[in-house]
């Protein structure tokens, strides 16, 4: 298996929650599981820990890293700035048929919400906030969102939310769309900053970060 691939299949394994933030990564499991030995698997984690997704422990293994509230702030606040640019640049870039995508996209996203389908319902969410990044045409832009993303995915695609909340992310988006059609870059970037500033405040009030590891549940999932 190549490196990247280890990487990424490593990195698909924490972004999906199957090790918990704080619980320490199963080498040996991870091994058996990907049919590789130690030595790309620690290649791999040094590349996650400079991701910010594993903390190495000297002589002790590694663990997923667990966010703390003030981490959560800041990379909300780093995401923010972000989108808001992407918003500003992808009004002046993308293509009519990039805007229809997107639309589709809200479409099906509409339907999930309608049907309460929470999980189909971030799957669209995700992609049409990629879509929109995507669609600023800067490598480094997007290069730097993934990186941040990266670190904040768990929580911000996850999250429960209340029927008030959710209605109003819903709002959101189509205040998102309707500023994409019009090209309006200015309009795009105030709305998706508070849109993940709501966000934000809503992973926060959730508790979602966690403060205790919980190492006996983590060889379960892996095994699942």
């Amino acid at each position: 298996m190549l490196h990247e691939e280890v990487v990424s299949r490593i990195r698909a394994i924490l972004l999906d929650g199957e090790i918990p933030p704080g619980a320490r990564i199963p080498e040996r499991e991870l091994c058996d599981r990907l049919q590789i030995s130690r030595t790309p698997l620690r290649e791999a984690l040094k590349v996650l820990a400079a991701e910010g997704l594993v903390q190495l422990l000297p002589h002790r293994g590694s663990r997923a890293a667990r966010l703390t509230d003030r981490d959560m702030r800041d990379l909300f606040e780093v995401c923010q700035g972000l989108e808001a640019l992407a918003g500003e640049l992808a009004c002046e870039r993308i293509t009519d048929a990039e805007i229809g995508e997107l639309a589709a996209t809200h479409e099906a996203m509409a339907r999930h919400y309608r049907d309460r389908d929470l999980i189909q319902y971030y799957r669209c969410n995700r992609a049409i906030h990629e879509a929109i990044v995507a669609a600023a045409g800067n490598p480094v832009l997007i290069g730097l969102y993934n990186s941040v993303t990266a670190r904040i995915r768990r929580a911000r695609y996850v999250t429960p939310m209340t029927p008030d909340r959710w209605a109003l992310a819903m709002k959101e988006h189509e205040a998102i769309l309707n500023a994409l059609q019009r090209r309006d870059g200015i309009g795009l970037s105030h709305i998706l900053r508070a849109h993940l500033r709501h966000k934000r405040e809503e992973v926060l009030q959730a508790g979602f970060v966690e403060t205790e590891s919980t190492d006996l549940t983590m060889q379960d999932r892996l095994r699942a």
